[in-house]
């Protein structure tokens, strides 16, 4: 079972190469670090509508190699779940009124349903949110 959970940003800086990131994630154990389906979600989301504005074969061929590549990544890395507790912790901080985004009070609730420390650069939102450790990986 993973003990952190990467945010959107911090996979895509993963995806990218960046060092420090990448760096952190080589030094955990093995299944040590995992994604939520809703970043997976976003993830695939944005390769899509990048996919979409392709106006040459050149360009669908690129995307089409981007969106392949994000696929096998996601094979890399464990899935956490969004399940009845991560529904239950959503709801609870809908609740809240925390002018946080909505998928993000999902990635939220999948990690305080699953006791995990979210690796985000996003800390002024994230941080209104009760409970949730987080970490900074890209610095």
């Amino acid at each position: 079972m993973p003990q952190f959970l990467l945010d959107t940003d911090h996979l895509t800086l993963f995806d990218q190469g960046q060092a420090a990131v990448c760096s952190r994630l080589a030094a955990q154990p093995h299944n040590g670090v995992g994604i939520s389906q809703v970043t997976v979600e976003e993830y695939l989301r944005g390769r899509l509508a990048h996919l979409a504005q392709a106006r040459d074969g050149a360009a669908r061929i690129h995307r089409y190699g981007l969106w392949h590549t994000s696929i096998r990544l996601f094979l890399q890395v464990p899935l956490v779940p969004f399940h009845q507790i991560a529904e239950d912790e959503f709801q609870q901080l809908r609740g809240l009124r925390l002018r946080i985004g909505t998928q993000d009070l999902k990635i939220a609730a999948v990690a305080l349903a699953n006791r995990l420390t979210l690796v985000t650069r996003n800390q002024r939102d994230f941080g209104k949110v009760p409970g949730l450790l987080l970490e900074d990986w890209s610095v």
